[in-house]
């Protein structure tokens, strides 16, 4: 008696397809770890960011100790440098030297891009949380236990919306353009974008505007699971939204030169 097996039809291709992401990942990963300004971006910048907010008194009415409100707007922080700022950025000068050319020529495709880089941000922004979360325990962090599995969840999604975002630019507009707007947009939200500060910590009249951003909800969420263990529904959904709206425009109108 023989027996014979069939494979199931499209699984092969799933298979493959998966198998170019996680190498597509690999590449990226590296890429960012061998590069010394992406490290700057992602470990130096954050550091000098935590040690400025914990040793000043610009965060003293928003938690008990400022390291307990420091720390989650550092790890927002960290999000927006490496998935938006740094992605979009190399995206953009892959584009100029051909790079992305020449992978338009691949099986890998738009969707395949976007979430090898997502794979590779989401690498790099372990390691961040590693140093951040480290220098923070070292200085008496001590997050809220609760609020650790819905902080994972939030700097995933925040890493997924702001990879997109930063892909979106970096594949619609010239490398300079985005060195310049992605430079200036990590300014402003650092700032006044509900990153490193709450976002009621801006004027009224800003509100409406700075409620619905990706990095409000990121910040202002990571401050609520972190501090007290508590989860925003809200912030969540803000999330979610961008990263499908972002991720659909940049898979449409991405140019691969």
């Amino acid at each position: 008696m023989s027996t014979s097996t069939q494979a199931v039809p499209g699984t092969s291709n799933a298979v493959g397809t998966f198998k170019r992401i996680l190498l597509q990942g690999r590449y990226e990963t590296l890429a960012m770890v061998r590069n010394g300004e992406q490290l700057v971006i992602a470990v130096v910048l954050p550091l000098m960011a935590l040690f400025g907010l914990v040793f000043t008194d610009l965060l003293k009415n928003i938690a008990a100790r400022p390291i307990d409100a420091a720390v989650p707007g550092v790890l927002a922080l960290c999000v927006v440098s490496t998935a938006f700022t740094g992605q979009g950025i190399a995206t953009g000068f892959d584009r100029r030297y051909g790079v992305m050319r020449f992978l338009s020529t691949t099986p890998l495709g738009r969707t395949g891009l976007i979430y090898g880089k997502v794979m590779a941000v989401l690498a790099v922004l372990s390691m961040q949380v590693v140093v951040i979360g480290g220098t923070g325990f070292l200085m008496g962090w001590q997050p809220a236990p609760g609020g650790i599995p819905w902080a994972i969840l939030l700097l995933v999604l925040g890493a997924a919306a702001f990879t997109a975002l930063g892909l979106l630019i970096a594949g619609t507009v010239r490398p300079e353009a985005t060195l310049a707007i992605t430079n200036l947009a990590w300014v402003l939200l650092a700032g006044v974008g509900g990153i490193l500060f709450p976002s009621t910590s801006v004027p009224a009249f800003l509100h409406p505007i700075i409620n619905v951003l990706p990095s409000a909800a990121l910040g202002d969420s990571l401050r609520a699971a972190l501090i007290s263990g508590t989860a925003s529904g809200p912030g969540i959904l803000i999330l979610l939204a961008w990263t499908l709206i972002a991720g659909f425009a940049a898979t449409r109108w991405f140019k691969w030169n």
